[in-house]
């Protein structure tokens, strides 16, 4: 590790290291002991990869030309790539001000340490000559740019076709025996003329590579070919600003009914999980058909509703997916508040629902709500995309999109990008964070974390608590119900159609469904008269009364099972239907029959034959049975918070322990007999004695001691004993119990 770079980080005031703490996370977790820690872990591959993926396309370009080019020579270099483009002097300041507070180069912006190993080889350029040929008299003609461009004017067409080839990269290319020697004068082919002067060399038995020296000649200097100081602009279609938000209000109230219909259906009809987790396709294309979407959109709802612990695997060894105690509190909340935790559930998620259906690498399907649909890039990649599309007010193209991530981030470009972000725009307008394509208010307030409820709610259409009766059985709703007439008339119809009207079908199953929920005719009626702009059609009312006169005029309980009838006639009626049989029923009176099937298989039995039982208690009360009856726990969920940086009070907690362990860092003893606090060296057997004497004294000494890496470090320790070629001692650098080994300590020195 540089020391001239660990004292510049020390230099740095504290609210410069807050700023590359808030830009490196990584580098605070956890708190490194002191700022050579902190310089150690900068300096790590690891560490220096994530700092490098952050930069934007003309910010890496800097760093790729510090690697070529010395600080003094950047703005020349950086001007000749960008073809003098107005803006690039003030582009070039803010990018070394961005690499100063990443700690990516130093106050001189000299490249920190590692940071030229990691940008190596840079801007598809080769390797040194120097690497290429091993110090051999090529690397220093080539060394020469007039020696360079001497020989490239040799060659022939041929040749210098293959060198402009190789000049943008990539630099290598693969050729039959690389490695045979030519001279210019026995050279014949284009690949042999290059060999023999050097302007290629072989790095393999069949890989030949063109000496980085000669791609900056034949790029005239230029690190970068057409480089921008500032992004590519976004470029899409105009939309009215009014229409837009309105239109995502409308696709926003219609996701969170999708929510809840989803919700409701399973509560009493839930699918299955799979064995090895999951949704099973079927059940997916099921779902698709009863909320009337596209399986993709079935998939999104079904991804978020779990995301936000709506749903989750419950039942019988969790066998099945059930709405949770949690859905019944999100859905007496207002609609716009609904939606904000939808919205933020989704935009957190490390899931891609647009993959479910697919297949991976294996030929594996992917299923809704299986693990394998995670993708650890996915919450970062969905906040990116809508942050472009809130920059602009215009409905930004998906290629446009794509192009400004890839100049935000170039080191994380692929086909795996592209396909996020289509999944990420179609979703967003689904959801209705966006309308027509452009971010919508309440979506902003969703992505910078400010309360999005109170700016959708005045969007949203005013729900209503009437609807039309018709005498074909049908009932229209003219807008948005109100909560309460919503989930009633979903009990007691089923929907038709939707639209602007949803149309809803009254039929015998449906009443029946709500006189098995405890009401009777007159209140079904009563219902209907009061939320109804024209009287109750008679056709519905004669539906609804003859439902009730049969319903519950057979009571099933347990014997296995038992049924009881007031009208002896009716159960003469049954024993004598030969459909019966399966049920092997017996009579004990004239009113009560037992049989060996269960309540539940009685119930479904009877209403398949046309009757209409209910089930009752053994204490003869009727068993009411509600559409919300079954739930299940709420299950975590892992969710990220989309943002990069960590909380500032945690920044600023962790800055205040660093300066507190560099202050005993640098306050510590010095040994004895050490000038300036160097690793102390000693002769093995000296080092074995002193240490013995110490174990015996109780008293601190210094060691010198190689780390995994081979650097010298030094630490004071308490020793404690000495055993199978370990030291085992209280290490007050680290205010931990250690074991060295023995032959990595250097050597011992007493301490003041």
């Amino acid at each position: 590790m540089s020391e001239g770079f660990t004292e510049w980080l020390r230099s740095r005031s504290d609210e410069q290291l807050r700023l590359l703490a808030m830009s490196r996370p990584e580098l605070i977790t956890p708190v490194p002991a002191n700022v050579p820690g902190l310089a150690a872990r900068a300096a790590t591959p690891s560490a220096i990869g994530r700092a490098l993926d952050r930069l934007d396309g003309f910010t890496l370009a800097v760093a790729e030309t510090l690697v070529v080019f010395p600080p003094g020579e950047l703005s020349a270099a950086i001007h000749r790539a960008t073809g003098n483009a107005p803006g690039t002097d003030e582009a070039i300041g803010r990018a070394l001000t961005t690499l100063t507070e990443m700690a990516l180069v130093d106050g001189e912006h000299r490249l920190a340490p590692g940071v030229q190993e990691a940008l190596d080889p840079p801007a598809g350029l080769g390797q040194p000559a120097a690497r290429v040929f091993r110090h051999d008299e090529r690397a220093i003609t080539l060394a020469d740019p007039r020696a360079v461009r001497e020989l490239i004017a040799q060659v022939g067409p041929q040749a210098r076709a293959a060198l402009d080839e190789l000049a943008w990269g990539p630099p290598s290319g693969r050729v039959p025996n690389a490695r045979r020697e030519v001279s210019v004068e026995t050279a014949q082919s284009p690949i042999e003329q290059l060999l023999a002067r050097g302007l290629l060399g072989a790095i393999g038995d069949e890989t030949v590579t063109l000496p980085r020296e000669v791609g900056l000649v034949l790029r005239d200097d230029r690190l970068h070919r057409d480089l921008s100081p500032v992004p590519p602009p976004l470029e899409g279609a105009t939309r009215r600003a009014e229409l837009a938000s309105r239109t995502a209000a409308g696709q926003a109230f219609s996701f969170v009914r999708s929510v809840e219909e989803l919700c409701e259906i399973w509560g009493v009809d839930p699918p299955g999980v799979l064995r090895t987790g999951g949704l099973a396709i079927r059940d997916l294309r099921r779902a698709a058909q009863q909320l009337d979407v596209p399986e993709w959109t079935a998939a999104l709802v079904i991804e978020v509703a779990h995301a936000a612990g709506l749903i989750a695997a419950g039942g019988p060894a969790d066998a099945e997916w059930l709405p949770t105690l949690a859905y019944d509190l999100w859905r007496a909340r207002q609609t716009e508040d609904r939606w904000e935790a939808v919205a933020r559930a989704w935009l957190t998620l490390e899931r891609v629902p647009g993959l479910a259906g697919a297949r991976d690498d294996r030929d594996r399907l992917l299923n809704v709500l299986h693990p394998d649909l995670r993708r650890g890039a996915a919450a970062e990649i969905r906040r990116r995309v809508l942050t472009v599309v809130a920059a602009t007010e215009l409905a930004p193209s998906q290629e446009s999109v794509l192009a400004r991530l890839t100049w935000e981030r170039p080191r994380r470009r692929g086909a795996h990008l592209a396909r996020l972000t289509e999944f990420v725009l179609r979703e967003a307008e689904v959801m209705g964070l966006t309308g027509l394509g452009v971010m919508s208010p309440h979506g902003r307030a969703v992505l910078t974390g400010v309360k999005a409820a109170d700016l959708l709610a005045p969007l949203l259409p005013e729900p209503v608590d009437h609807v039309v009766l018709q005498a074909d059985l049908t009932a229209v709703a003219p807008g948005p119900l109100t909560g309460e007439l919503d989930r009633w008339l979903g009990l007691a119809a089923d929907v038709e159609s939707k639209g602007g009207a949803t149309v809803y079908r009254f039929a015998e199953g449906s009443i029946r469904r709500v006189l098995d929920a405890g009401q009777s005719a007159e209140e079904i009626l009563a219902m209907l008269a009061r939320h109804s702009t024209t009287p109750v059609p008679q056709p519905l009312a004669y539906l609804v009364t003859d439902v009730a006169r049969r319903h519950g005029r057979l009571r099933v309980g347990s014997a296995s099972s038992y049924l009881r009838c007031d009208d002896p006639a009716v159960v003469d009626e049954l024993l004598a239907d030969r459909r019966a049989g399966v049920l092997r029923m017996r009579r004990l009176a004239p009113t009560v029959l037992v049989s060996k099937a269960s309540r539940a298989t009685l119930l479904d039995s009877l209403r398949s034959m046309g009757y209409a039982p209910v089930a009752e208690s053994l204490e003869g009360d009727v068993l009411i049975t509600r559409a919300d009856a079954r739930r299940t726990e709420a299950q975590p969920v892992r969710q990220v918070n989309g943002l990069l940086a960590p909380e500032a009070e945690v920044v600023t907690a962790a800055i205040r322990a660093l300066r507190a362990g560099d202050h005993a860092l640098l306050s510590r003893p010095v040994p004895v007999g050490e000038p300036g606090g160097a690793v102390p060296r000693t002769p093995a057997t000296a080092t074995i004695s002193a240490l013995q004497e110490a174990i015996k004294q109780g008293s601190r000494v210094w060691i010198g001691y190689l780390d995994s890496q081979g650097q010298a470090t030094s630490r004071i320790l308490e020793p404690a004993r000495i055993e199978g070629g370990y030291l085992t001692a209280y290490d007050e650098t680290r205010a931990a119990i250690h074991r060295f080994v023995l032959h990595r300590i250097t050597g011992v020195a007493d301490v003041n």
